[in-house]
């Protein structure tokens, strides 16, 4: 039998795991644009780029190290409302 260490175990639960996933994607392509969210209203879009802006969000903490935008995308008669989002860095 072989045995693997490790640093330690993983937390019992993590939170936002999706959203730290997100994050990595973000902070390996610096200022760059990317479609990271589609929401069933625009509002929902809204609220959700502004709760990345504002860093309230804890993965997408501290404030303003991230900017996201909603746009309501129409394609083939069909509209789609997206959050955008790009890793600008943490403000010193």
């Amino acid at each position: 039998m072989t045995v693997k260490f490790i640093a330690g175990p993983p937390p019992a639960r993590q939170k936002n795991t999706k959203h730290a996933l997100l994050v990595a994607q973000l902070k390996a392509h610096p200022n760059q644009w990317a479609e990271i969210q589609v929401k069933e209203t625009s509002a929902r879009a809204a609220s959700a780029a502004q709760s990345i802006r504002s860093g309230q969000l804890t993965s997408y903490a501290p404030a303003g190290a991230f900017q996201a935008i909603a746009r309501t995308v129409v394609e083939d008669d069909v509209a789609r409302h997206v959050v955008y989002a790009r890793y600008v860095g943490a403000r010193k």
